[in-house]
């Protein structure tokens, strides 16, 4: 017997691995294992759709648990089958040009595997990747070729180091192309026995099948992944999507959809689409694009307490033959879209009317003038005519000049501002003026605090500003009442509120005033009330323009409203920030 109590090599017990009869034994346990590594793989190819392919597969960490557990099952029949203490697996990093250690590794920490990198130029890891040459060693120690840092982290005695090489075969089994994507490891011959050309075979063998292994796996996980992405943005996506094949079977229906259609859960897949979506435009499209075999489209509206509109789209999937295998049905809301049509319809007949009535008091009254060649009307009325064919051209520019600067903003170009120190308690006093002289139902009046005198604003367009919160009190306080101006120091800003004792502003229409073309004009009171829809987007966005900000901040339905309009003390400074 030897020191390590094995029969010393010659011996005649037949069973020992180094005898004739032990290494056949030996190796048919090698070919079963072998067996049921391809039976894994080939498990693996039936879940991809292309297992074989030599495309460059990404450097991804295995940390799936069930993808780990395959791997720590390979490292384990590797180190039974050559009967050694530890075996690691190093994956070449294209972006670095280096190999790690793929985990797990048996008899390799976590902690160790972490401190390991080798470069591609770099000791017996290097050599066997760069050139596909095996090497066995058995004096790691003193062996130049061996990293001696490397030995002792690992407390190596002996070792082999094999190319895993990824090799890719026709139908017949003949070598198209191979690559190498890393190396294995075999460390430490159990009972301090050496490593010999047989071990080495033998490690040869089931790194080719390992390299298989591994190949499929990152396969795998980066075909899960993108196919996890791909129903993560199916499922978010806004759209309702709707697929039903050919046996009228729902195939795949979105949240979206499912909200669409007022379903409760997404659990109705493979069930027939008679039982699951309502008879009506949505089921009729589906059948309709199936049974004709062409695609179809539509606008449909759906909901009855607050209905929606979809512009539906219908398409056909055919199979490689050209059958027709599904539809898919695409709704997209264009709820949104078809209300901001119908209000800039009602946007252009208000403007075309908000036009034409100035237009056609001053075309009338200009008339009454030139046709006046007697003399028929004395001083003081023809100065009438004139005040009111003023007032009505200041009206015209207003509006026109709202327009300007609705356009400038809907083409993306900023409001340029005049900025200056402009005397804010002359400026309102001016507007309150100005505003009062086109009713006498109301009565506008201004408060100041003490010590606010001046602001840095660009003139006209605060004024332009005032004009329209000033000019919506008055308009929607029909029954007249009192407009108050209101200036307040905030510290570094500036308040002005606008406050009115009209009508007020329904909660219903509260989030969407400074929309533009929004109107509140679905009740008997609002109807009677004529508008552009403009003046509050504009001064949302002049505002802003100061570095400001307006808001609605009271409103009472029948007891009026206040809209707080905050300006910067110093807007050079607030729009930089």
């Amino acid at each position: 017997m030897s020191d390590n109590g094995l029969p010393p090599r010659g011996s005649d017990n037949e069973d020992a691995p180094e005898s004739p009869q032990g290494l056949r034994n030996e190796l048919d346990r090698y070919r079963l294992v072998v067996e049921e590594l391809n039976r894994r793989i080939r498990g693996l190819e039936q879940d991809l759709d292309t297992a074989a392919t030599m495309a460059e597969v990404p450097a991804v960490v295995i940390t799936r648990p069930e993808l780990r557990d395959t791997l720590l099952r390979l490292v384990n029949k590797v180190a039974m089958i050559v009967q050694t203490e530890k075996v690691m697996i190093m994956l070449h990093q294209p972006d670095t040009g280096t190999l790690t250690v793929l985990s797990p590794a048996l008899g390799v920490t976590e902690e160790q595997a972490a401190q390991i990198s080798m470069s591609v130029d770099d000791g017996v890891t290097g050599h066997v990747f760069r050139t596909q040459d095996s090497v066995i060693y058995n004096d790691a120690l003193n062996d130049p070729r061996t990293r001696k840092d490397f030995v002792s982290l690992l407390h190596v005695r002996n070792g082999i180091c094999v190319p895993l090489v990824l090799k890719q075969r026709d139908a017949e089994e003949r070598l198209l192309d191979e690559r190498v994507i890393g190396v294995m490891h075999v460390f430490n011959k159990r009972f301090n026995a050496e490593l010999g050309p047989e071990d080495m075979r033998l490690v040869e063998m089931l790194a080719e099948q390992a390299a298989a292994v591994i190949s499929n796996a990152q396969i795998y996980i980066q075909l899960t992944e993108e196919k996890e992405e791909l129903e993560d943005a199916f499922e978010s996506i806004m759209v309702g999507v709707i697929v039903v094949n050919t046996q009228g079977d729902l195939r795949l229906m979105n949240p979206s959809a499912a909200e669409m259609l007022g379903l409760a859960g997404n659990d109705v897949i493979g069930e027939p689409m008679a039982e699951v979506v309502p008879a009506g435009d949505v089921y009729d499209l589906l059948e309709a694009a199936i049974q004709s075999n062409e695609d179809r489209s539509l606008e449909i509206e759906l909901g009855d307490e607050d209905p929606h509109t979809y512009q539906a789209q219908a398409s056909l999937i055919a199979r490689d033959d050209g059958s027709i295998d599904a539809a898919v049905a695409i709704f997209n809301d264009i709820t949104d879209i078809r209300r901001v049509e119908r209000m800039k319809t009602a946007f252009v007949s208000t403007v075309s009317h908000e036009l034409r009535t100035p237009l056609t008091s001053i075309k009338g009254f200009i008339s009454t003038l030139l046709e006046d060649d007697e003399g028929m009307y004395d001083e003081e009325t023809r100065r009438e005519f004139l005040v009111i064919i003023n007032e009505e051209c200041d009206r015209l520019t207003r509006l026109i000049s709202d327009l300007l600067n609705i356009s400038r903003i809907e083409s993306g170009h900023g409001l340029d501002l005049q900025l200056a120190d402009v005397d804010v308690r002359a400026l309102i006093s001016r507007v309150a003026a100005n505003q009062q002289a086109y009713t006498k139902k109301h009565k506008i009046i201004t408060q100041f605090e003490e010590g606010i005198t001046t602001i840095r604003v660009d003139h006209d367009k605060l004024v332009q500003v005032l004009d329209n919160l000033v000019g919506n009190a008055v308009k929607y306080s029909p029954n007249g009442g009192t407009v108050t101006i209101a200036v307040a120091d905030e510290g570094a800003s500036v308040r002005i509120d606008v406050t009115d004792e009209g009508l007020g502003i329904p909660e219903r229409h509260r989030d969407q005033i400074f929309q533009r073309f929004h109107q509140v004009d679905d009740d008997v009171d609002h109807k009677s009330i004529s508008g552009t829809g403009i003046g509050l987007y504009l001064v949302q966005h002049l505002a802003e323009a100061h570095g400001g900000q307006v808001r609605l901040s009271r409103t009472e339905v029948g007891e009026g409203s206040t809209f707080s309009l905050y300006l910067p003390k110093e807007p050079e400074s607030a729009l930089e920030g």
